[in-house]
This record gives structure tokens, C-alpha cells and sequence, in this order.
């Protein structure tokens, strides 16, 4: 079966996490997608193991590269340089995340490549942007520190922490592909090709929607609130007599019906918590109260019940306990491409669907 991209040549010199990513989506989607790789190393992410897949790939590669083909071009030589020009004239897409500048120097940019092929779509990925950030190295960490991410999150105020995996670069490689489909409907309609930046920096302030609002619109910096919520009460993880439960309520039916399955119906009218505004503002004695009715019965028992009564909750689960939950609900949230197993496309398309063609390339041998 064909993908909706079908058709479409991507020249992928990008690397890491944000760029391949990006285009491992575009190739599940049926574009062509092809991989350019030092000679001798490759990816950076060949070498971040362990864990690795039963083949000895790093799992980290692995996750990102799938139906790819890949090429080492050594872009350091004139030969490698005329190799990898060719590869790109021949593409659609280019997809780089190189340091702003660089593929310039070797004749490899923007403006060169768009004057001999018009229709490229050139995408651009950097950590802050080709201005006056161009030298800031493009770390998702650095950015989660320096884009405020990590202001608001940790379980306490005082004690910023990371988000559990590079979400700056996942996002980042979303709005990419985002940007990347709409230069290509954008070529379909004029024939014109053109360059798409993003960065990561500005794909996070982007991405921190209410939080970011809430600064730029009304000048609230936010702190660091555990697991609650800035603008709702109750959402946030509850202790019950086994293990944690997350509880989150958006209205006032629902908190209503939250207390009474909790045996408690009369807080719903209590001034202090009658209203959300109410309850945000008294957060902290509110959680108390419920952890207080909740300490009798575990959180299998609480989420059975709770959720009849129509409010959302549910158990912290590790991953192997979410990717049960998915296989449980018919999600099929894992497939196997060549033997390996590796994690599905998330979009369901009725006419043309994701397909998995070929797991991650090797590395060509010099």
C-alpha cells in the first residue's frame, strides 16, 4: 500500500533526536527517506547504549530510524560535498540540524541549493535559532534549563528537574514535520520551494501553552507545584493505601461527584471548595482532606469506582505497565520491522496508513 507521501525524496542530514525524528515520521507516511552518515561513526545516538535491540543497535538509534536507507558521505571532502549536493538536488526535502553556517561553508545551504532547485523544501533545525544564538549549543537539556521547563517542574519549589526524556527534541521534530508538510502544499499549489526553520527554544515557549500564556498575558511567572495544577484543583497525585493516584477533576460536576463516591458529598457546597477558583486557592487543605478518604481502599479499588462516577483518574504506571494499557484497549502500540520490535506511528489515516517497510539501517562499511 502506498503512503500519502509517496513519492516525495527526503535527503536527511540531520542527526541525534529532533531531525530524525522528523523524518522517520515523513518515511512511515511512504516518503523516501535517505540518510546521510559520517563514514566510520555515523549517528551520534549508533554509540548511546545500552539498552540495545537483539540485532546490537542502540535502542536509542533504533527508535528514530526506521524505513531509512543511509549513505556515508564524508562532507569534509570535495568528492563527499559533490555526493551529497547531488543527493539533495535529486530530493524534495532536506532536513539539517547542523550548526548555522556550516553547510553554507560547503555549499550545501540554503541559498545555493534553492537557486539550482527551486521546489527544495529546506529544512532548518536549531537549538536557538540562526540569529544571535546560532553558537549556543543545541542540547535538549540546556534548552529545558534555559527555556524554563525545568522552572516548573520537580516535585517542589527549590528542585527543578528534567522532564523523563528529551521532550524539547520531540517536539521540536514535530513542528518540523509540520512546517515541512505545509511547504510541500505550499509547492503543490505554486511550485515554489522554500526554507522552514525551527528551533528548539521556540518550540518549547510555544509548547508551554497556559504556563506561557500566563506570563505573556498577564505577567505570572509560574513556580515549581509538584504534581498540581496552577489553575485546577483537584489534579494531582492523591496517596490511597497501596500506591499513588492521579485524580484530575476540570469542573465542578466533577468534583461533586469525585466526593461523593469519596463519602464526603458535603464538600462539594463548602465555600472553600464549592467553586475551582475556590479550590485552587485552597489547594494543599483540599488534597489533605481527600488523601484522608481515600486511605482506606487501594487505587485499583479508587480508580474502579471513581471513574464510574465519571471523574478521571488513574494509577502512575511504569512503561511496560502503559504499553499493556494500550494492548489492552486495541491501540497496537507496538509493531516488528525485520524481527525488531519497534514503537507504532501514532496517526491513523483510513485511505493510506502508516507502513512499516524496513527497520533501521546499518551503518555502509568504509
Amino acid at each position: 500500500m502506498k503512503g500519502p507521501l509517496d513519492g516525495i525524496v527526503v535527503a536527511d542530514f540531520s542527526r541525534v533526536l529532533a531531525g530524525p525524528y522528523a523524518t522517520m515520521l515523513l518515511a512511515d507516511l511512504g516518503a523516501e527517506v535517505v540518510k546521510v552518515e559520517r563514514p566510520g561513526h555515523g549517528d551520534d545516538t549508533r554509540a548511546w547504549g545500552p539498552p540495545y535491540t537483539e540485532q546490537g543497535q542502540s535502542t536509542y538509534f533504533a527508535g528514530v530510524n526506521r524505513n531509512k536507507s543511509t549513505r556515508a558521505i564524508d562532507l569534509s571532502s570535495p568528492e563527499g560535498r559533490d555526493e551529497a549536493r547531488d543527493l539533495a538536488l535529486a530530493a524534495d526535502v532536506l532536513v539539517e540540524n547542523f550548526k548555522p553556517g556550516a553547510l553554507d561553508r560547503m555549499v550545501l545551504g540554503y541559498a545555493e541549493l534553492a537557486r539550482q532547485h527551486p521546489g527544495l523544501v529546506y529544512c532548518s533545525i536549531t537549538g536557538f535559532g540562526a540569529g544571535a544564538g546560532r553558537d549556543l549549543p543545541g542540547y535538549d537539556l540546556l534548552v529545558q534549563a534555559m527555556g524554563g521547563l525545568m522552572s516548573i517542574t520537580g516535585p517542589g519549589p527549590g528542585e527543578p528537574t528534567k522532564a523523563g526524556v528529551a521532550l524539547v527534541d520531540v517536539i521540536t521534530g514535530l513542528h518540523a514535520t509540520v512546517g515541512i508538510l505545509a511547504a510541500l502544499h505550499h509547492r503543490d499549489t505554486t511550485g515554489e520551494g522554500q526554507r522552514v526553520e525551527v528551533n528548539l527554544l521556540s518550540s518549547l515557549l510555544s509548547a508551554l501553552v497556559n504556563q506561557a500564556s500566563g506570563y505573556v498575558a498577564a505577567g505570572v511567572v509560574p513556580g515549581i507545584l509538584g504534581n498540581a495544577h496552577p489553575s485546577i484543583a483537584p489534579y494531582d497525585v492523591f496517596s490511597t493505601a497501596d500506591r499513588p493516584l492521579v485524580v484530575a477533576v476540570g469542573n465542578d460536576g466533577q468534583f461533586a461527584a469525585l466526593v461523593t463516591e469519596l463519602g464526603a458529598p458535603e464538600l462539594a457546597t463548602h465555600p472553600d471548595y464549592a467553586t475551582n477558583p475556590a479550590r485552587v486557592a485552597h489547594r494543599e487543605e483540599l488534597k489533605a482532606r481527600l488523601e484522608v478518604l481515600m486511605a482506606p481502599s487501594g487505587a485499583d479499588e479508587w480508580q474502579r469506582r471513581i471513574t464510574q462516577a465519571g471523574v478521571p483518574c488513574g494509577p502512575i504506571n511504569d512503561l511496560a505497565q502503559a504499553f499493556a494499557l494500550a494492548s489492552s484497549l486495541g491501540l497496537q502500540p507496538i509493531v516488528e520491522v525485520d524481527g525488531t520490535p519497534t514503537v507504532a506511528h501514532p496517526i491513523t489515516l483510513s485511505q493510506s496508513p502508516a507502513t512499516y517497510r524496513s527497520g533501521p539501517p546499518d551503518l555502509p562499511s568504509d
